[in-house]
């Protein structure tokens, strides 16, 4: 990491920071503070916090495991968040997703693009643009497909996309956001929204610092945690 990490165990200077530790203790047991805690611990009152509203967002809400995994994972992928994505796409696994449908979710773009092989690796991903032309919608017609043969059904898929474009472009477009409604009640509609957007934070903080020292390499390579 960038910075040193606080001492493991910590060693805090008051009993709010105390407080503070032993709650963010609690959510993680039976598992050890993380190295995302003890970089967070340089200070207690945001680690606090953030410990407050990831707990919210991984386990209260009312989303399936698949899905909320599949959207966490698809934000790494993104913004090439691979310590993220050691963490995560263990739990994707465990919820039901193939190892063939997370090689889709690993992809560069979720729609390859002409001339780019199958869209993995790194770059720039998939344009904005201002409509699409019957082959763009063909190429989307056809990743759909696949995912739905690898068990990425219409929810899933949907899922993705949105994922994909909040990351990539904040705005997200009718099309896609209509896709998602399809599939989603409001409260899901917020709470995915939401989940996007907290793992957007968590994984640009883990990039910016190289939490986990995961930079530089892939979604493949041993994380050594």
């Amino acid at each position: 990491m960038r910075l040193p990490y606080t001492p493991n165990p910590p060693t805090p200077s008051s009993e709010e920071d105390q407080a503070i530790v032993s709650r963010i203790a609690a959510r993680r047991a039976p598992r050890p503070l993380q190295p995302l805690d003890l970089a967070l611990l340089h200070s207690p009152p945001v680690a606090d916090g953030w410990n407050s509203f990831l707990g919210a967002v991984r386990t209260r809400t009312t989303l399936d495991a698949k899905v909320r995994e599949l959207a966490i994972c698809r934000v790494a992928v993104c913004n090439r968040a691979w310590y993220e994505w050691g963490h995560h796409a263990p739990l994707a696994l465990a919820a039901g997703v193939s190892e063939d449908a997370l090689g889709v979710v690993k992809r560069r773009d979720l729609v390859p693009v002409p001339g780019d092989g199958e869209g993995k690796g790194e770059g720039k991903g998939e344009g904005k643009g201002e409509g699409k032309g019957e082959e763009e919608e063909e190429r989307e017609e056809k990743a759909r497909r696949e995912a739905e043969g690898l068990g990425l059904g219409e929810r899933e898929w949907a899922v993705l996309r949105y994922a994909d474009e909040m990351t990539r472009n904040v705005e997200v477009s009718d099309a896609v956001f209509g896709a998602l409604r399809r599939v989603c009640g409001e409260r899901e509609v917020v709470e995915v929204t939401a989940t996007v957007a907290a793992y957007n934070c968590v994984s640009r903080f883990l990039v910016a610092l190289d939490v986990g020292e995961r930079n530089g390499t892939g979604p493949d390579d041993d994380a050594g945690h």
